[in-house]
This record gives C-alpha cells, sequence and structure tokens, in this order.
C-alpha cells in the first residue's frame, strides 16, 4: 500500500469506497502520519552520543512503584519503565507509531475493533516475550482495578480478545469513538505474570515490563532512579532512534521549590523546569550562572497551555449558584498578580484551549451557532449569555484594592440571595458563607492568600488548608474539598476523555477527574459529538464550542499560564536544533562529556 493511501486512511477514518480491513504501520486520528517513511523523527539526533545523568527534582513523596492502582502515591518516572503498543509523535496531532505493536488491522467502515500485531522481537527485562496475553491482562487489570479515569478512559472497551500470541483485538461497544482505536495503543503493558500477583501490591518493586529503563535504586522518600538497559529490545525502532540517550535518569525530591530551587543552584539536580517567575526573572544571578555553567531557555509549544485554576467543588451546596462562582472570579486579581508577584510574565487563561488553534475567540461563528442553537435553551441564562457572547475575564486597574472587582462580586452574591449580619456574609440558608481552599506543599500559597484576602473583604469565612501529600491526594480522590487549585493539560486533539474532565458520569466516580463535579447535559452532548468528530474541522469546531460552555459555566477561577516552557540546566545537555512543536522533547535530549566534565570540575571546587 502506498504512502498516500496510508495518509488517507489516517485522516479520514471512512472510505466507502474501501470495504475490507487495511493494515498500516501508523495511525492518525484526524491527523497525518507523515513520518510513516522516516528512518527517525524530525526532532531526533541518531548520531547522539549515548552516556551521563538527566537528574531531576521531584515533590512530597512516594510509597509505591506502581501508578496504575487506585491507592498509594506512586514514585515519578515510572513511564520509563514500560513499552506501549504504539507511541506518539511530538509534531503532530494525535498520530501512533509502532512501538510494541509493529502494525495494526482495522476496517476504516466498521470502527468496533482494531487488531494490534505484536513486535515477535518485543522482550520483557528477564528476556520472556511480549506476548498478546500480556496486553489482555493488561488491560483487564486496568478496566477493572486501575483508577477511575483511566476506566472512564477506557471505557468503550468491550473485550480484548486473543487472536494468536501476536495478535490481540480490541472489540468497543460502538463505532462511535473513532480515537479508542488510537487510545487503546497508548498504555503500558505488563508482563501476566506480574499483573496476576502484584498489581494491586504496594510495593517499591515495579510490575515487569519491557521499556528502556529498569529502576536502579530508590531512596525511600529522596530519590529514585533508573538505569538505560543496555539490551533493550526497542532501541533501534524509528521512533526509538536518538532517544533515550541517558544512562541514567534520576530523580530528586524535595518539599518545596524554594528548597529544589536551592538544591538546583548546587547541582543536586541539574536539569529544572522553572514555573516561578520570579526565579526565572531575578533568581539566577548566583555564582554558577555568572560562571556560565547555567543555561536558561524559553521553548515555544503549540499545544494548549494547561488550565491552572481554582476550582470550585459544585458537589458542596455554597457553589452551587452560578452567581457565586461569577463572584469568586471578579474577585481574582490577576493584573496586581502578575505585576507584583509575576514580574510581567505570564498571561490570564482566556480559554481552556488558551495559546491554540482549538481556543475560542471572538462570538460564535456560523458553524459554532448551528452546534450551539439547538441546546441553548437547555443552558440556564447566564451561561447562555456567556456562551453568545465574546469572552472576557474581568480585569483589575493593577493597584491592589481590585474595588471594582470586588463590588461586583458583593453584588453577585447579594443577587444569589446571600446577606450580611455582624459584618459576617451568610448563604441564604442561614449557614456561614465559609471556603476552605486545599493545598500541598508551600509554592502556591503566596498566590493564595491575596485571593484569600480579597475572599475575607467580601465577608467569607476563607482559610487556606496546607496538608501533607498522602492526605492530599486521598482528599482529592474523594472529593473532599470546597477549592482547590487543579491543572487540566490538554492536547491539540481533544476527544472522549474530556468525558474524565467535565462529563456528568465523572462527577459521581471516585478518583476522576472531575474535580469541579460539573453535571450539566450539555456538556456532556458536545463531548459526544467531540469524541465521534469524523475530521480535523470537526475536532476545532466542537472543541471550540466546549470551551465556550465550560467557561461561560464559571466551574473555576482560571488563573495564569504561558504558552512557552521555561527550562533551567547546568551546561551539559544537548537537544537537536529542531525541538518538537508540542514538547520539550527532553527523551531525545543528551549528554555532552566534554561539558559535563566541565560541569563536574566546578563542583568540585
Amino acid at each position: 500500500m502506498t504512502k498516500n493511501v496510508l495518509l488517507a486512511i489516517a485522516v479520514g477514518w471512512a472510505s466507502t469506497s474501501m470495504a475490507a480491513p487495511v493494515t498500516t504501520t501508523a495511525l492518525g486520528h484526524n491527523s497525518p502520519t507523515e513520518f510513516i517513511d522516516a528512518p527517525f523523527m524530525p526532532y531526533a539526533n541518531p548520531a547522539a552520543p549515548k552516556g551521563g545523568t538527566l537528574s531531576l527534582d521531584a515533590r512530597g513523596t512516594f510509597n509505591s512503584a506502581n501508578k496504575w492502582m487506585t491507592t498509594g502515591v506512586a514514585m515519578i518516572g515510572t513511564n520509563y519503565l514500560y513499552d506501549t503498543l504504539m507511541t506518539g509523535s511530538l509534531d503532530e496531532a494525535f498520530t501512533m507509531y509502532p512501538q510494541l505493536a509493529s502494525k495494526v488491522t482495522y476496517d476504516p467502515d466498521d470502527t468496533s475493533w482494531i487488531t494490534y500485531h505484536i513486535n515477535p522481537a518485543a522482550r520483557f527485562w528477564d528476556g520472556s516475550p511480549v506476548t498478546s496475553a500480556d496486553v489482555k491482562a493488561t488491560y483487564d487489570a486496568l478496566l477493572n482495578k486501575g483508577p477511575m479515569y483511566i476506566r472512564s478512559y477506557l471505557g468503550d472497551i468491550q473485550e480484548v480478545q486473543i487472536v494468536d500470541k501476536q495478535r490481540v483485538k480490541f472489540v468497543f461497544s460502538s463505532d462511535d469513538n473513532k480515537e479508542i482505536l488510537l487510545t487503546v495503543g497508548q498504555f503500558p503493558v505488563f508482563a501476566k505474570s506480574s499483573v496476576d500477583t502484584d498489581f494491586e501490591k504496594i510495593t517499591l518493586t515495579p510490575l515487569m515490563g519491557s521499556g528502556p529503563y529498569k529502576l536502579s535504586s530508590v531512596d525511600a522518600g529522596r530519590s529514585v532512579s533508573y538505569v538505560r538497559d543496555p539490551d533493550y529490545w526497542g532501541r533501534d525502532l524509528m521512533v526509538n532512534r536518538g532517544r533515550y540517550n541517558f544512562d541514567m535518569i534520576k530523580f530528586v525530591y524535595y518539599q518545596s521549590d524554594e528548597v529544589a530551587f536551592e538544591g538546583f543552584k548546587s547541582g543536586q539536580y541539574r536539569f529544572r523546569s522553572e514555573n516561578k517567575a520570579a526565579n526565572w526573572a531575578t533568581g539566577y544571578d548566583f555564582p554558577a550562572a555568572r560562571a556560565d555553567m547555567i543555561t536558561k531557555e524559553a521553548i515555544s509549544s503549540q499545544n494548549p497551555v494547561p488550565m491552572q485554576a481554582l476550582v470550585t467543588n459544585l458537589r458542596r451546596p455554597i457553589f452551587q449558584d452560578i452567581r457565586v462562582r461569577q463572584a469568586l472570579t471578579a474577585a481574582y486579581d490577576f493584573e496586581w498578580m502578575n505585576k507584583t508577584l509575576f514580574h510581567g510574565q505570564y498571561e490570564r487563561l482566556q480559554s481552556y484551549f488558551h495559546g491554540s488553534e482549538l481556543a475560542a475567540t471572538g462570538t460564535p461563528s456560523a458553524e459554532e451557532m448551528q452546534v450551539l442553537s439547538p441546546l441553548l435553551s437547555k443552558l440556564e441564562p447566564v451561561q447562555r449569555e456567556g456562551v453568545l457572547n465574546e469572552w472576557q475575564l474581568p480585569r483589575s486597574d493593577g493597584s491592589g484594592f481590585n474595588r471594582e472587582g470586588l463590588l461586583q462580586a458583593r453584588q453577585l452574591l447579594l443577587d444569589a440571595g446571600f446577606y450580611y449580619s455582624d459584618m459576617k456574609l451568610f448563604q441564604p440558608d442561614g449557614e456561614l458563607a465559609e471556603i476552605e481552599i486545599l493545598m500541598t506543599g508551600e509554592t502556591i500559597s503566596r498566590v493564595l492568600l491575596p485571593y484569600i484576602r480579597n475572599l475575607k473583604r467580601l465577608g467569607f469565612d476563607a482559610t487556606l488548608r496546607q496538608v501533607d501529600g498522602p492526605q492530599y491526594y486521598e482528599r482529592m480522590r474523594r472529593f473532599d474539598y470546597d477549592m482547590v487549585v487543579d491543572v487540566f493539560a490538554q492536547s491539540l486533539s481533544p476527544g472522549a476523555e474530556q468525558l474524565g474532565f467535565w462529563g456528568s458520569a465523572a462527577a459521581d466516580q471516585m478518583g476522576n477527574r472531575n474535580t469541579a463535579g460539573i453535571k450539566n447535559a450539555v456538556v456532556d452532548e458536545v463531548i459526544k459529538k467531540l469524541g465521534s468528530a469524523k475530521n480535523r474541522e470537526d475536532i476545532v469546531l466542537y472543541t471550540k464550542v466546549l470551551d465556550r460552555l465550560l467557561r461561560a459555566g464559571h466551574y473555576m477561577v482560571p488563573m495564569y499560564g504561558k504558552s512557552s516552557t521555561n527550562v533551567a540546566y547546568w551546561d551539559q545537555y544537548r537537544h537537536n536544533d529542531t525541538l518538537p512543536s508540542n514538547s520539550v522533547g527532553i527523551d531525545y535530549w543528551w549528554v555532552d562529556k566534554a561539558a559535563e566534565n566541565r560541569v563536574n570540575s566546578y563542583l568540585k571546587q
């Protein structure tokens, strides 16, 4: 089959002229398979030297090597232990290339099934072959014992069938969800023997994998290290050429970002994603930086900026009235924070898909109105108005008083039936208006405390509750909070996974990602249309409509973000001149040995 035919299949999924199943080596969900014949990915350097250590930081603590179970706190970096059936392109919206599977077979006219052909060369660390039985055991465990958001994400799987030792067939409940054909290729595959005995154990011994790294050492609560497997079966795959160049990858744990930054300065770890604007603006004036040992780089991305927001828990009665949620947004003073705390480096997130072609702008287009018109009557008036109008979050004058915002918020609260007595704010039912914001770690507190002050000026009995990592994760699983800061990262090809973020069913599923508790039939309907989109234009259209609905529901208070990723690293790491369009692509970087020696000599002084 020619490349052009394969591309047409990948982009369109369905063709009335094709009645027979197709076998291909690349899949794209309304996305091209541009590199199907390439010897390596364009952002890879196949001549990159192997060796050295990539060291990074992590937060909190851990007590488990398995992040796919419902209990325990998993160590960071376990994705390096496992291969997936196929692996994604960092330059395309949603395109997958072979990893454990060498090819796939499916019917463009009947997408209710797909067969993955496992590469006969694929091996686990112990030398045993990866078979269809391992794939089936893995997915059966994820569907029956995995986290709720994963069960929801894979919910369209009806059955996983073993065709033979090297072929595994996924059968779906319908052919509506086109992206599920690729989705099932994204998850790690474990050895069946490990799944059967250890899947639900809280242990620091990982399940048997086939990935490029093995667990090397664990310093409980302090660090975890992975060592590159010299016998890794997949090192010569197209997607892996020039990839996984570090002999070791180490994560050093810290309880706070302040301590972590000091650790970076002293070389305890050597690659840092810098998320603190003050550090980026003024913090890199320390001896190593002045000695030209540190490189700072802002790496751009076409991906949507992750929505970081203060989430209101709609399961709490206090947040049920949309006017209350509007008031909470009006009380947030981004302009003052950006000027005072962030050195003007951040953007206010006006969209759940900010900075990408998926973000809704202006008033709805004619195509958007065709989708929205039948749904408008099902929305409450405030949300309906917000959907139809050009969106703009409240702006302050940056003085720090936010007088207009707080006056607007006060009026919204009064309109919602709240009232004042003895200088305190009460809910319509007579209960005191109390809000507790849950957090772990200390980094975000300096951003939340000014917001807490504004809530108190409105009369709320507002508090900030800091808890340790395990308690925080458990409370998040149980939706036990009033408000919480959450981050919603999006790809350029959103689809059925949005049900886990915003779907009504997910609101009642403990451990799912619908932290706001959104239950909106219109949102559900639009996500369903998005999941069955037949081309790229439909994905963009339905995502923009979803964006309008989420914004106008005032489910959370958007905070801040930026369209590039700030990284700082000791001057021993190198990357290809061409970086991925959608990622930093750290897996394709490498160590310059001479530069590393120079850094090591400096640190020994």
